[in-house]
């Protein structure tokens, strides 16, 4: 798959360089363009915007015509950096890795106004954290700056299929190599409206190693957000979030009894 990948921070370096790992087509967009050319350097140990070849890692295969052990693509990925504009027409899907107050500006130098990105895949990774000086009480005041953004992103590139996910870790997360804990392969939710968009997307998770978990339309991925800023929150308060919550197998629920 072509990914192309709107920002130049650490989500897109790690997300961007386990993609190519794993077989994909990878194309650098920000704003400042030696940014981005650097970043596919750091990412392939060479920096220019000419097609560089990463060594690859067996892909997941996870569907057919999409992933690359089913498509037959060999398993290793190019990537190079430019402009907005030209990840964005490079992309069959595009991770938009930006801070909040970069979305709109960031959506409209990538064609959003031009209608370019109709009909194409958006993985929103954004969380809208509000500055840490909003949260001067320390970090279990972690606060969002505005409570739907995916929705926002929705509005702002109409016709695109936007897809929440990647929103829960940090990049260093996505970095590791590690993917089991506690027995368990970590998962990524997934919230969007469009089926083939969110399994294009599910493909992009798996093949990092990673589970998707379809978890609803885009209207649910406001509740992402929402966890995100909780549960981070407690990780910065060294609190294990993951205690919280029982394994799949020791949840229940039993009806009320309304008599």
């Amino acid at each position: 798959m072509r990914v192309g990948i709107l920002g130049a921070g650490q989500m897109a370096g790690a997300l961007g360089a386990g993609w190519a790992a794993a077989g994909h087509d990878v194309f650098v967009g920000a704003r400042d363009v030696d940014k981005a050319v650097a970043l596919s350097g750091a990412v392939t140990g060479k920096g220019h915007r000419e097609l560089v070849n990463l060594p690859g890692r067996s892909t997941s295969g996870t569907e057919e015509g999409l992933s690359g052990a089913a498509a037959g693509r060999p398993a290793r990925g190019t990537v190079r950096g430019g402009t907005l504009r030209e990840a964005a027409e490079f992309g069959e899907a595009l991770l938009l890795a930006v801070p909040a107050a970069a979305v709109a500006d960031v959506l409209a130098a990538g064609g959003a106004a031009d209608k370019l990105l109709v009909d194409r895949v958006v993985v929103d990774c954004t969380n809208a954290f509000a500055p840490d000086e909003a949260a001067k009480e320390g970090p279990l005041a972690f606060v969002l700056s505005e409570e739907a953004l995916a929705e926002r992103v929705a509005a702002l590139a109409p016709g695109a299929h936007v897809v929440k996910a990647f929103n829960l870790c940090a990049a260093e997360v996505w970095q590791s190599e590690d993917r089991i804990f506690e027995g368990r392969r970590l998962a990524v939710p997934l919230c969007g409206d469009d089926a083939a968009a969110v399994q294009r997307v599910a493909v992009l998770v798996s093949d990092l190693g990673l589970a998707p978990v379809h978890a609803g339309g885009l209207s649910r991925a406001r509740y992402l957000e929402a966890m995100s800023a909780f549960v981070v929150s407690l990780w910065f308060a060294g609190e294990d979030a993951r205690a919280m919550f029982p394994p799949l197998e020791a949840a229940f629920a039993v009806p009320d009894d309304e008599r």
